[in-house]
């Protein structure tokens, strides 16, 4: 791995990739912050050597970088996921090659569904803590002894210090922002209802990504910091059928509050 990442990273620095001071993860249909960055550089993910490729309808699979809020940031447009059929340690992938360019703090977003009840459909949650209900980790294997520890502490896997400041933004601007914790189960199919009664006992919400980001980044000392939108509600007495595109235009109009989020936490940093 550590060939492939020297590898990936030259390329990156030889497009002109060379100081950037946040890493951003987009996730399903929440590209649109891209229009707040003054671009340098896009590449496709499929010209990145040893770069995961997205296959996923809603994640178009760019890798930005450029300016915001005064800042040199790295944003990934899209994400892939263990469904798709990568190992764990791809997935992560672009975790570690962000940190290797230089990152000092990594935001991530992703879609979920809400199992708590109090919170709606079309609100946010910042993750204050998770639990990793996926098969494999990717940190299992060989430990890369100069990027981090062999067991790699999780007492406090979010960022106390972005969070706390995430929670300022959100209420200086009237924004609704959830604190809970998120389960990171494999799909790509939704839960039953069944699951969704077991999950909720000690779940707020579920997804199928951002566990394995943020395992790595805690691996390599990273500071991060994730935000859920809420793009269903997850009731297993009302349960209704999902649909994609309902899920895809919740996502849309609540990233709105999403960018003010980010933006406003990139600017004090």
């Amino acid at each position: 791995m550590e060939k492939e990442l020297k590898r990936t990273v030259d390329y990156l620095k030889k497009q002109g990739i060379t100081q950037p001071e946040i890493g951003i993860v987009l996730g399903t249909g929440l590209g649109k912050m891209i229009q707040y960055i003054e671009v340098v550089k896009t590449i496709e993910y499929p010209n990145i050597p040893n770069f995961p490729e997205a296959t996923v309808e809603f994640h178009q699979g760019r890798l930005i970088y450029g300016k915001l809020q005064k800042k040199m940031v790295v944003a990934m447009q899209g994400r892939v996921h263990y469904y798709e059929g990568y190992s764990m340690q791809q997935i992560t992938f672009p975790i570690r090659v962000m940190k290797l360019l230089g990152i000092r703090y990594l935001l991530l977003s992703n879609v979920a569904g809400s199992m708590n009840l109090q919170f709606k459909k079309g609100s946010l949650m910042l993750i204050e803590d998770h639990i990793n209900f996926q098969p494999d980790n990717p940190l299992r294997g060989p430990n890369p002894d100069n990027m981090g520890p062999r067991f790699p502490d999780m007492s406090r896997p979010y960022s106390e210090f972005l969070n706390e400041k995430l929670m300022q933004i959100a209420k200086r601007n009237n924004i609704t922002l959830h604190r809970g914790v998120y389960i990171s189960v494999t799909g790509p199919n939704l839960e039953t209802r069944a699951e969704y009664r077991m999950f909720r006992n000690f779940a707020d919400a579920v997804g199928m990504s951002t566990v394995p980001e943020v395992i790595v980044a805690n691996h390599m000392g990273l500071p991060c910091a994730a935000v859920s939108v809420l793009t269903d509600e997850c009731d297993p007495d009302n349960l209704q059928i999902a649909d994609i595109r309902d899920i895809i235009e919740t996502a849309g109009k609540a990233e709105v509050h999403l960018n003010t989020l980010f933006n406003g936490l990139i600017k004090e940093l």
